[in-house]
């Protein structure tokens, strides 16, 4: 799974905000570079500072979260289309032939069905249908998925759409390795009714616009921006195959041409999630000792809770910014929504093996008109012009994928 973080940015700063009520722990990683000693940092705070409300933090659990809440990139296969057919035709005889395994007898009994099965890589995916939220929940719960409390809602959204789902145990091995450039980011707890970051002084000796990457921990959930706009970045779209090898260049022209778009005026929402879970996994949630170090103060009010944060909600913000287009401090509020969002991008492998049965050129129309469709998304997405992509994918010209007498009887 490619991952689009921070560190693909010159000029980056990030900063971690946990905020709840009128207490704020303030967690700054700068982009320093250049010798130790002439480093300096100037942070204008609400409030006078004690000793004691101040720390020094590890780079390395920021750069867990950055990991963890980075755009990323997922990849589906499909099966054999003919597979599809022979499911269809053998699906009835299978069901009167076989007795029901307690397994199935307990999906039927909560009204999900299992449709699909397949082993990916490091991925162990199904895909599910249900016919109502509360069953699939609770399948979900009984086979090991860690889901938060109350997501019938949010499942029952999908439901009442037609919609099945993809469900992934992922395993990785590997975190997000070291290699920022950042010192050991500086720390700040105090207590305000302002819920803000100044910006502003940072432009005093910038050279250039800046990106900046805000982390916010909440209690009730996203975090955006009063005074300047907070805008979803387009996700959830097809890319081609190709995107895989160069990911983080796709991810950045992406972001420079939503920045183009929004001239430079705009807040991006990367991510908003229940910090105890995540479906895919760029990185593993953190851990309880992890948020605690970041800040997290309330965790000891609520029980352990697995792994990840217990009440624990993440925003990813990201903003590129300069003097002339940002003249305000960024100025945010806590809202109740909890809605997930992730910037996530899709490959779509076709078949490769042979298709020995009478769907294979449908199949293969379908094929062609999904990478038609994933060559324009990409030209939307960063602003890269259309024809190199579609002749890097071979696509035929427009129009030009059937003879005219095909168009006209379909080619039968």
């Amino acid at each position: 799974m490619a991952k689009g973080d921070a560190r693909l940015f010159n000029r980056a700063s990030q900063v971690v905000l946990v905020r709840d009520g009128d207490r704020t722990v303030l967690t700054m990683a700068n982009d320093y570079r250049g010798d130790p000693k002439e480093f300096a940092v100037v942070v204008p705070v609400p409030t006078f500072l004690e000793r004691e409300q101040i720390h020094v933090g590890e780079r390395t659990v920021v750069e867990h979260l950055d990991a963890y809440s980075a755009p990323r990139l997922v990849e589906y296969f499909d099966p054999d289309p003919c597979m599809r057919v022979a499911m269809e035709m053998k699906v009835a005889a299978q069901d009167a032939a076989k007795p029901a395994s307690a397994a199935s007898r307990r999906e039927r009994s909560l009204g999900v069905t299992v449709e699909a099965r397949y082993t990916v890589g490091e991925y162990d995916i199904l895909i599910l249908s249900a016919r109502e939220s509360a069953g699939l929940e609770t399948w979900l719960r009984e086979n090991g998925y860690r889901i938060p409390d109350g997501a019938s809602r949010v499942l029952g959204g999908y439901l009442k759409q037609k919609m099945r789902f993809f469900v992934a145990k992922v395993n990785l091995e590997e975190q997000a390795r070291l290699g920022f450039s950042y010192l050991r980011p500086i720390q700040v707890a105090y207590e305000s009714p302002k819920f803000m970051l100044p910006i502003r002084l940072g432009m005093a000796n910038a050279d250039g616009p800046q990106e900046l990457f805000v982390y916010a921990l909440t209690r009730r959930g996203r975090v955006e921006t009063t005074n300047y706009r907070t805008v979803r970045l387009p996700a959830d779209q097809d890319v081609p195959a190709y995107v895989k090898e160069d990911f983080g260049n796709f991810y950045k022209a992406l972001f420079a041409e939503q920045v183009r778009r929004e001239r430079m005026q705009t807040v991006f929402l990367e991510y908003a999630w229940d910090m105890g879970w995540c479906d895919p996994c760029a990185a593993d949630p953190l851990s309880r000792e992890e948020l605690k170090t970041l800040g997290v103060f309330w965790l000891d009010e609520a029980p352990e809770a697995g792994r990840g944060g217990s009440n624990v909600f993440v925003t990813r913000l990201h903003v590129r910014y300069d003097e002339a287009h940002f003249p305000e401090d960024l100025v945010f509020q806590e809202t109740a929504d909890r809605q997930n969002f992730q910037g996530r991008y899709i490959i779509r492998h076709p078949f490769t093996g042979t298709i020995a049965c009478g769907v294979g050129e449908r199949y293969r129309e379908e094929v062609r008109q999904r990478q038609e469709q994933e060559a324009r998304n990409l030209a939307t997405l960063t602003g890269w012009p259309l024809d190199p992509i579609r002749v890097k994918l071979k696509l035929p010209p427009p129009g030009g994928e059937k003879k005219w007498w095909e168009r006209i009887w379909g080619g039968r």
